[in-house]
């Protein structure tokens, strides 16, 4: 790959990871709820599983789509299924002083789970193969996978350090309860553009 073309795919994963969606929104509300702490295996989960869905995507499985397009539906009927029980965890999460011992964060192996039923994160992932590694040669995959792993994971956290700094605002039950609806609607919202797109 050339530096410039290595380039443009440093900016694309950043683009990409940066943005609101889905992975970074849940990272927000659980740096407000759990602090940073708590939030590193769920950000260390959505950089490594999104490394590991990028290879798998390079290896073929767009491939699949393109071949059986009712894999395309059925995938967005179960993203938007476990999108909507994602919503309904945040938006009723007991706040952190009278439920903390109740509430847990996402652990590390269900973020790098939630991967596959993020449709911002297979949507990148078919994206950026088809751009950065067209040949699906094993080298430019994971070259590709890796340059997004290494942006990914620093963006992705940024959203965890904004929630940490929302926690001392939310301090007050209130507040809070209000800040997981926000966060549940923002979620909800952010599969529009995504669940209505081609993969």
């Amino acid at each position: 790959m050339s530096a410039e073309l290595l380039q443009a795919l440093v900016v694309f994963a950043f683009t990409m990871s940066i943005t609101p969606g889905p992975n970074n929104l849940m990272l927000m509300a659980s740096g407000a709820n759990f602090g940073l702490l708590r939030t590193v295996p769920h950000a260390l989960g959505v950089g490594s599983g999104f490394v590991i869905m990028a290879i798998v995507v390079g290896a073929g499985l767009s491939r699949v789509f393109e071949a059986f397009p009712a894999t395309q539906i059925a995938l967005k009927v179960a993203s938007v299924c476990f999108m909507l029980f994602l919503a309904f965890k945040i938006a009723t999460a007991a706040p952190p002083k009278d439920g903390e011992a109740r509430s847990t964060p996402i652990s590390f192996m269900q973020a790098v789970l939630f991967q596959w039923m993020n449709p911002k994160a297979i949507i990148m992932a078919v994206s950026a193969m088809s751009l950065y590694a067209p040949d699906g040669s094993l080298r430019s995959v994971v070259l590709v996978a890796l340059v997004f792993g290494a942006v990914n994971l620093p963006s992705v956290s940024c959203w965890a350090l904004v929630g940490v700094q929302l926690r001392r605002i939310l301090s007050n039950p209130a507040r809070m309860r209000v800040f997981n609806g926000v966060m549940a609607v923002l979620l909800l919202a952010s599969l529009y553009p995504v669940v209505t797109a081609e993969f």
